[in-house]
């Protein structure tokens, strides 16, 4: 099945309605599992080692054993440090030095971006903007756009085909909206937003990075 969806310009009149490129968009190229897969090493790679706790020679304990090992009923004990007693260092100990990282081969990155593409077509979230008409830094501009687009108050990927000044100064304080390079699109994003607004040209540019390599 072939998508398409509708261009407008920033006052909502509709300028065209063009078919997007089915080797992108296409219901085959959908995977729940492989965009699962995306997301969570996304999340992996962006986390941070911020866990640390005291090890065994850290922890100001003195070293002596507490009482004789026989004899007196008790458990055998070691010193106050010991990772059984309160305030002893922790044994398995979260460090600074955890590598949570993971990969995937670059076909099936692609192919789960492609899927999220084609899942936010599918349900018509999808919208394009031909141009962004105007030439000063002005965040109601960008709002009046939202509003005429009836994106308002709503939580907005816009994708653009390259470094914009005035676009991404424009939007960038609106809340729930995120610019993105058409180049770094990915599928945490996309399934991150209800709506996802693309400038045209971004869709070539889309094509040319994920389709010629």
């Amino acid at each position: 099945m072939s998508y398409s969806i509708k261009v407008y310009n920033t006052a909502w009149k509709e300028l065209e309605e063009i078919t997007l490129n089915d080797a992108i968009f296409n219901d085959n190229n959908i995977n729940a599992s492989l965009m699962h897969e995306f997301v969570v090493m996304q999340l992996a790679n962006a986390r941070k080692n911020v866990a640390k706790t005291k090890t065994r020679w850290e922890v100001s304990k003195s070293g002596r054993k507490l009482y004789r090992q026989k004899g007196t009923g008790n458990a055998r004990v070691w010193d106050a440090a010991s990772p059984i007693r309160r305030w002893g260092w922790v044994a398995f100990w979260p460090t600074w030095n955890e590598n949570y990282s993971k990969t995937m081969p670059k076909k099936q990155r692609r192919k789960a971006l492609f899927s999220a593409l084609t899942v936010k077509v599918k349900d018509n979230a999808v919208l394009a903007l031909d141009s962004y008409s105007f030439d000063e830094i002005k965040t109601a501009n960008a709002v009046d756009v939202l509003n005429k687009l009836n994106l308002s108050g709503e939580k907005t990927l816009l994708i653009i085909p390259e470094s914009n000044e005035v676009i991404s100064k424009s939007f960038r304080n609106i809340p729930g909206v995120k610019i993105i390079l058409a180049s770094y699109v990915n599928p945490y994003d996309l399934l991150t937003f209800k709506k996802v607004l693309f400038l045209k040209d971004s869709l070539q540019k889309i094509e040319d990075t994920f389709l010629s390599k």
